[in-house]
């Protein structure tokens, strides 16, 4: 299997605090991954290690097979790696409209199957709100305005931090319908959220981060016949 991203090794210090501890982590290609942990624990961290918004202190990160370990973010995304970050990050100036077709570009290969009319078909809701600008819409509304942007990239890997948080129960249960569509698409993801259920039926394996160290790593079928695992670790 191909190895799109492949961490070896990282490293990474917010100024005297040493967050990631020789974390070893990888996505192959059509692979969905779940990156689990308690709150502080430096999922987001090796999110952000990975996408060059911040600079490890050792380690490789390789994207494609070529090394980019501390290269700018938008050296990252232009191999194929579309990211949505914790909190968003919408335009709240812009429209719907406006803030999907900014994003539009052919993915690695020169294919583009995620078009507008797609995203729009695949999130209903926000057919229903072209004209609204970013800052008019839910939290639920706006998590899938930044998946559907991220989507416009016609990405190979989709990493999406903290896919439900803050969400309404039904808004949620849409965000893991489109989960589950994306995989089936053959888009790689990796998917941090502190549901575990959910999470583990739309990945294929999982990674426990505790201390910024990787403590466990597996299928979701081997995660949730653990449970001693689970109440270790996540607290249930």
């Amino acid at each position: 299997m191909t190895h799109l991203i492949e961490a070896k090794n990282l490293n990474t210090h917010y100024a005297a605090s040493h967050i990631l501890r020789d974390v070893n982590f990888h996505v192959a290609r059509g692979e969905t991954v779940g990156l689990m942990g308690r709150n502080g624990m430096g999922k987001s961290t090796l999110l952000k290690s990975i996408m060059g918004l911040v600079k490890p202190s050792g380690g490789t990160v390789q994207v494609m097979g070529r090394d980019m370990t501390g290269r700018a973010p938008y050296e990252i995304a232009q191999l194929g790696i579309a990211y949505v970050p914790e909190g968003r990050g919408i335009f709240g100036n812009l429209s719907v409209v406006e803030n999907l077709k900014m994003a539009a570009r052919a993915g690695t290969s020169g294919k583009r199957d995620w078009t507008y009319e797609r995203v729009l078909e695949t999130f209903p809701r926000l057919q229903e709100r072209l004209g609204h600008g970013g800052q008019q819409l839910s939290g639920g509304e706006q998590q899938m305005l930044t998946i559907g942007r991220a989507l416009m990239t016609n990405p190979d890997l989709l990493i999406l931090d903290e896919a439900t948080e803050g969400l309404a129960p039904l808004i949620a249960r849409e965000i893991w319908r489109i989960c589950g569509l994306i995989r089936e698409t053959g888009i790689s993801s990796i998917i941090v959220d502190k549901n575990w259920k959910h999470v583990t039926q739309v990945t294929d394996r999982n990674v426990i981060l505790v201390k910024g160290q990787v403590v466990f790593e597996g299928s979701s079928d081997a995660l949730r016949a653990q449970p001693e695992v689970l109440a270790q670790h996540l607290g249930v």
